[in-house]
């Protein structure tokens, strides 16, 4: 597959940016989550929006607690934007609890939102910290995968979301296949985790056809936020009005890129960096 240009092109000055809309939690440490969307939204040339989910209290060792916005102050983000500001694609990232799933999804139905969907569907930190209820795996099975466009789920979510312990290629095919019965319009089974290979192969699969997206494994353990700046440089692809493939692959370039300019950080994983977009 023939990948686009590793960048989006900036606006104008003074002209309105194309918008895109993260529904996620709030990273105190900068690295992931929220922090990690506005950086990757403004280097791409977005205006970035946010409704905050829930406030994390973390750093570059983990995830120390985390407090949940009410459901109904979200689905109130929500609205706010998408009723005056307008939204060229919107991506979600931690949501907490199945109220929060809930109100997003009833939401999304109600102000009957057509833009692209990404679902980034964070379960749990690359600590291994859980940032989501067991009780509401459920809901974003049952009630936010079937309006995703695109549902972007690491080996340890598609375990958890599915039972799929993903080895080789062959698993990897299942879980695509096992995720896109869940509802979504596609599926990206990301490699990243599977370290039994030299390369990091994401997998993207639309319940017909496969496309595989491969990339040298680049050395170093500073990759905190790598998963929330893929989706987020997915759904400003789409924004851009890219196909889904075109889009992954893009946002593959994107990461890979932003992996290669991370940057150590405190006493753990530092984060990815856009800033590379910058020299």
């Amino acid at each position: 597959m023939t990948f686009p240009p590793p960048l989006l092109p900036l606006p104008p000055p003074g002209t309105t940016p194309l918008r895109v809309l993260s529904i996620a939690g709030s990273d105190s440490g900068g690295g992931a989550g929220i922090q990690a969307d506005l950086r990757t939204m403004a280097l791409l040339g977005v205006h970035a929006c946010v409704a905050v989910s829930a406030v994390t209290v973390q750093n570059t060792l983990g995830v120390k607690g985390f407090h949940e916005v009410p459901a109904d102050v979200v689905a109130a983000q929500i609205e706010a934007v998408v009723t005056d500001i307008g939204v060229q694609a919107v991506k979600t990232g931690m949501l907490a609890s199945s109220a929060i799933i809930t109100a997003v999804a009833a939401t999304w139905r109600r102000l009957a939102v057509t833009v692209p969907l990404v679902v980034d569907p964070v379960c749990a930190s690359m600590h291994g910290d859980a940032l989501l209820e067991t009780s509401a795996l459920d809901s974003l099975r049952g009630r936010l995968f079937p309006l995703a466009t695109l549902v972007t789920p690491n080996l340890d979510e598609v375990r958890l979301l599915v039972g799929i312990d993903v080895v080789d290629v062959e698993s990897q095919r299942a879980a695509a296949k096992a995720l896109h019965a869940l509802g979504p319009r596609w599926v990206l089974v990301k490699g990243g985790h599977l370290r039994s290979s030299d390369r990091s192969c994401d997998l993207l699969y639309d319940g017909a056809s496969y496309h595989e997206f491969d990339s040298e494994r680049l050395p170093g353990g500073n990759d905190h936020g790598g998963g929330d700046t893929l989706a987020t440089a997915i759904a400003c692809a789409l924004a851009h009005g890219f196909s889904v493939p075109d889009a992954v692959g893009f946002g593959k370039r994107w990461v890979t890129e932003c992996l290669r300019a991370s940057y150590p950080l405190g006493h753990g994983h530092g984060p990815v960096s856009p800033l590379f977009r910058l020299s």
